[in-house]
């Protein structure tokens, strides 16, 4: 059974970095895509970034603002230690929700629907 765990927000100041981790465990041998979302207050779930773990190809979704967060961050991934990261600089307040990531056979999609495998999501709020 796929299991997904993310650690690794906190509060920040605006203009300092995080990297979010998404540890996973019960991938199978298959390719898998894991992707990263981001809810802030009141808003709905909000797909960033998406990487295959077998060849760590990363897709970007595509900005809908100018001031987004799409451009201030890097997917990565770990298959030594079966994590992906989210790599954020330039925080602002924002960037402030719950950061989650999720799990899929295959194929790359920033869209929560695509996913049945979800993490419990990490807090990252960036205040002064």
């Amino acid at each position: 059974q796929v299991q997904l765990v993310e650690s690794g927000g906190g509060l920040v100041q605006p203009g300092g970095s995080l990297r979010p981790s998404c540890s996973a465990s019960g991938l199978s041998a298959n390719t898998y895509a894991i992707a990263w979302f981001r809810q802030a207050p009141g808003k709905e779930r909000e797909g960033l970034a998406c990487i295959l773990t077998t060849d760590g190809t990363s897709y970007y979704a595509e900005s809908k603002h100018a001031d987004s967060v799409q451009g201030r961050l890097t997917i990565s991934r770990d298959n030594t230690n079966n994590t992906v990261y989210l790599q954020m600089n330039d925080l602002r307040p924002e960037d402030t929700g719950v950061y989650y990531c999720a799990a899929e056979l295959k194929l790359c999609s920033v869209k929560p629907g695509w996913y049945d495998h979800w993490g419990r999501g990490t807090q990252v709020t960036v205040s002064s």
